[in-house]
């Protein structure tokens, strides 16, 4: 039996929290309910606490010993945060890191995996703020379960109606009992820029924020696989589960994955390693002068390529690397999936205003030994999605040949 923090925020589907604290329990989990000043609009608090036999929280600074830091306590003890209805207000609030009630500092506080279940007028869920939001909370790893179309509380018919009980229900389950598709794995994924120093103030870089990896260990470890991330310079959260090993330079990156794919089922290089670094770095600053700046520069480590080596003729592990090119990336994609030995190539185009570097959304095409699958702009959590399961599909294959 889990415990499980349900939040019920201010939208006409409230009503039907009530109906999820009954699923959860079905299921043999303790409900504790939070409800915002909104949602008593819709429901009342003594109904909560009748099914839930526990006090419904809805004042962040109520009097007692202790009740101040409540919050914490709850956020340390339970294995699931749920949000349903969870309205436009909240989810920018969590998406911005507002915490300015009980639901949202527990949020801020908790370690626990996130669902939440939208219910809001089809114009607002539309509405590229919500959206934004949306893709922002779903890059830390916030998962949903999708509204609902039909007739809304507005009068209107679209998209926006509140999940059904059930449905939020039997993603609750997934969450808490995955069926682990990668129970037992080892998942080794690379992520974020490498930089490489020219002196002690000064160093060669790129834009890469590491979202498509953290994306990809999220998910990874969302699976039931242990997953080593090792990351290069970023400041992104860590997902929930994964093992960190955090390095700076292109040389600290390959010496990392070496060791830690040396056990690997799946090795995914998502990382922006340097192509160059100096071939010395100065300790100290580089005094300017007048004149030009003469650096030398050596290529790094093709760890990929390295990786595609040491595995040989072996199936495992199974190695993913990618492509970032501007223009048509899929003719450079190909190339690299024959030169490095790789199972599958994610190419994009970093030229794109609206995906790659720096951005919670993502276009690709990936590329394996049977051909090319294009993927549309979306989140960058879809495409992880989409990437695993095609590396677990190779994954299958190797372990029915072993």
């Amino acid at each position: 039996m889990s415990l499980v923090a349900l939040g019920v925020t201010g939208g006409i589907g409230a009503y039907k929290a009530v109906e999820v604290v009954r699923g959860l329990q079905k299921h043999g989990h303790e409900v504790a309910a939070i409800m915002t000043r909104s949602a008593r609009r819709f429901v009342g608090e003594v109904t909560f606490e009748a099914i839930t036999r526990r006090r419904v929280i809805t004042d962040q600074y109520a009097r007692g010993a202790n009740a101040d830091i409540e919050h914490i306590a709850l956020a340390t003890d339970i294995k699931l945060l749920i949000v349903a209805p969870a309205t436009a207000n909240v989810i920018g609030k969590f998406a911005h890191g507002i915490a300015d009630d009980f639901l949202t500092s527990l949020y801020l506080a908790t370690r626990a995996p996130v669902l939440m279940a939208p219910a809001m007028n089809t114009n607002m869920l539309e509405h590229d703020a919500v959206r934004r939001n949306l893709a922002a909370l779903a890059a830390r790893g916030v998962q949903f379960v999708e509204p609902g179309a039909g007739y809304l509380a507005c009068g209107w018919i679209g998209k926006g109606r509140l999940a059904e009980p059930d449905e939020i229900v039997a993603a609750a389950e997934r969450v808490l009992n995955p069926a682990g598709s990668l129970l037992g794995r080892l998942v080794v994924v690379s992520a974020g820029p490498t930089l490489e120093d020219i002196d002690s103030v000064r160093f060669i870089g790129n834009r890469s924020s590491g979202r498509m990896g953290y994306a990809i260990a999220g998910e990874a470890a969302r699976r039931g696989a242990r997953v080593v991330l090792v990351s290069g310079p970023t400041s992104i959260d860590v997902p929930a589960g994964v093992e960190l090993v955090r390095v700076r330079s292109a040389v600290e990156m390959r010496d990392a994955m070496r060791v830690a794919a040396g056990d690997a089922d799946i090795v995914i290089m998502a990382a922006a390693v340097a192509d160059y670094m100096p071939q010395t770095a100065v300790d100290g600053k580089i005094e300017k002068s007048d004149g030009p700046l003469d650096l030398r520069l050596v290529r790094t480590p093709d760890i990929l390529l390295e990786l595609g080596r040491a595995r040989g003729s072996h199936a495992r592990p199974v190695l993913v690397g990618f492509a970032a090119e501007s223009g048509d990336p899929v003719a450079r994609g190909r190339e690299k999936l024959a030169r490095k030995k790789a199972d599958l190539i994610v190419a994009n185009d970093i030229s794109r205003p609206d995906a790659g570097f720096d951005s919670e959304m993502n276009a690709a095409t990936i590329i394996s030994g049977s051909g090319t699958e294009a993927f549309p702009l979306g989140p960058k959590t879809a495409l992880a999605g989409a990437i695993l399961d095609r590396a677990e599909a190779l994954l299958q294959r190797a372990i029915g040949q072993a």
